[in-house]
This record gives C-alpha cells, sequence and structure tokens, in this order.
C-alpha cells in the first residue's frame, strides 16, 4: 500500500490524501476542508474503485463557474500517483 498526499487547485478543499494498494484500487481518501457532507460521499463511493476507474469517472467535472471541481482534482491527483509507480 502506498500514501499519496496532494494540494487542490482552484477548489475549497486545503488537501487530499489516498491510499492505492499494489493493485492500484484506492484503499483510503480523506480530504482536508471543503464540503464535508460531499466529500465524504465521493470517499465511501470510491473506496474499493480501481484508481483508473476513477479517473475515467471524476475528471472534468466543474463546480459551478469554476473551471475545476474537488472529484476533478482527486482524479488529477491520482493520474500524479498512477505516474509515480
Amino acid at each position: 500500500m502506498k500514501t499519496y498526499n496532494f494540494q487542490p487547485r482552484g477548489v475549497c478543499s486545503r488537501e487530499m490524501q489516498v491510499v492505492l494498494d499494489d493493485q492500484g484500487v484506492i484503499q483510503d481518501f480523506q480530504v482536508a476542508g471543503g464540503c464535508s457532507g460531499n466529500l465524504q460521499g465521493i470517499s465511501a463511493l470510491v473506496k474499493g474503485m480501481p484508481a483508473e476507474e476513477a479517473v475515467r469517472r471524476l475528471k472534468g467535472i466543474r463546480c459551478g463557474a469554476k473551471s475545476t471541481s474537488c472529484p476533478d482534482q482527486l482524479a488529477l491527483g491520482l493520474e500524479q500517483a498512477l505516474r509515480q509507480d
């Protein structure tokens, strides 16, 4: 298992932490800041999901007039984590 920390940009959350197992499956996802209920929901949904599938589903989601969102920032962070392996 590996833990990845990253600072999202352009959103309310300040830090994201994701734990991936050796097969690239999300085992845990935690967020500091942001909309607590929504981020708890995202965390519950992505746990047990392959990181590549989460990227496919979440990348490009926007929050209102912003060009990004917390789900999009998670996708970008997962892409970065997958490139590190």
